[in-house]
């Protein structure tokens, strides 16, 4: 085991991290992306430092195969952006670089500096970077070339524990940023890790902080959840944190009134899971139908609706209901409708919506007549046409003036 120093305000030399070497850490060499280290090999040999950084790291160290590979480096996101002519620079206030190979995006962030607290922009040093990860399992650094994995939080240690610890202090680290709190709860529960009493109890404590949120984000924390094949799990540690009922309060309010309907969505987000551990590729409507699917059921007697014969009355009925039901999730229209009429579906009554359907009809413009000359007019415009310009006059009249 290594040890990385580095240097207090008086030049003295402070213990900064733990490196683990190879056969510390046992990560296969062959289950890091190639072009993955494509990139950090290039950022080096123009003379910066390049890491994997995050759930990648966390995820090879348990034995898994990472989905993603974040890096990070001192590079700035304009030199990093020279250095690779398949990328482009994403965000306005947070700037990263998506690289590209192929179906593949790396996306590429600069390390960022604790002078503006865990959420400012300004850059840094990896010292500074490590203090804004939110947890220490996400807070290790693996260089491929090397084959080392620098820890400066006793992630590894928290890691082989199967625990979840902050980085951030308790008492800033929602309050900076509340999705935080998500994120505790679906690593959690996808890695089966403990959240200590001390921090379960923040969370329940600070649970509110997420009404201040944005639609936004919080339809793509929950679109991360039901796309992670580990729904049911994340779903009922958020209801046990009093998380849920801010990003799905129509159906935690059901689940409070009536326990069949808790039973009920449980088992269809159990049923999700097992979708998306298939055919985890599938459209994002056909997603949203575990969702919806028994508020829709719980209507109305959808045996009489399916001999009515006002189906776009009803479906209009059923989708400006769901629309209320999944906020502040706000999906895209398209598939909360395909999940509205694949539900319907399920339930006997077949909508038929035009695909049209909705769209204002514009009228064509009838084409614009040119206005009738008067004789003065014609006379003026055949006199025009027999009018030389001398040359001389042509030339000055193609130069402007001053």
């Amino acid at each position: 085991m290594l040890i990385r120093y580095s240097q207090d305000k008086n030049g003295k030399p402070v213990k900064k991290a733990v490196v683990y070497t190879k056969e510390e850490h046992g990560i296969p060499f062959e289950k890091i992306d190639p072009d993955a280290i494509r990139v950090i090999t290039q950022l080096k040999e123009y003379g910066y430092t390049a890491y994997i950084v995050g759930g990648a790291v966390r995820d090879l160290i348990v034995g898994n195969t990472p989905k993603d590979f974040d890096i990070v480096t001192d590079a700035t996101p304009s030199r990093i952006k020279k250095l690779f002519r398949n990328s482009r620079i994403i965000g306005k206030r947070f700037r990263l670089v998506h690289i590209f190979f192929g179906t593949k995006i790396f996306e590429v962030s600069t390390f960022r500096s604790i002078c503006d607290g865990t959420v400012g922009n300004s850059f840094g040093t990896i010292d500074e970077d490590v203090m804004r990860r939110d947890f220490t399992l996400n807070a290790l650094y693996y260089d491929p070339l090397k084959e080392q994995v620098i820890d400066y939080v006793n992630g590894v240690k928290d890691i082989r524990e199967g625990i979840i610890k902050p980085v951030i202090p308790l008492r800033t680290i929602f309050v900076e940023d509340p999705v935080r709190m998500l994120r505790a709860i679906k690593y959690a529960a996808t890695t089966g890790f403990k959240l200590p009493h001390q921090l379960k109890r923040k969370i329940c404590k600070s649970a509110k902080l997420l009404s201040q949120v944005s639609p936004s984000r919080l339809t793509e924390e929950l679109l991360k959840i039901i796309n992670s094949g580990h729904s049911y799990d994340i779903v009922n540690l958020a209801l046990e944190t009093d998380l849920y009922m801010y990003l799905q309060p129509g159906a935690t309010g059901m689940m409070y009134e009536k326990q069949s309907f808790e039973e009920n969505y449980l088992k269809h987000l159990r049923d999700l899971d097992a979708l998306v551990a298939v055919t985890p590729d599938v459209r994002v409507g056909r997603k949203l139908v575990y969702i919806i699917y028994d508020f829709i059921d719980n209507l109305t007697d959808w045996k009489k609706e399916a001999e009515s014969s006002q189906a776009g009355e009803l479906y209009s009925k059923t989708w400006a209901q769901c629309r209320n039901f999944v906020l502040p999730m706000n999906p895209q229209r398209t598939e909360l409708e395909f999940a509205i009429r694949e539900t319907l579906k399920m339930l006997g009554v077949t909508i038929r919506i035009p695909k049209n359907a909705g769209e204002k009809r514009v009228k064509k413009a009838a084409p614009r007549r040119r206005p009738k000359r008067s004789d003065a007019a014609k006379t003026a415009a055949q006199k025009a046409e027999h009018v030389v310009i001398p040359a001389t006059s042509a030339a000055s009249a193609a130069v402007p003036t001053a």
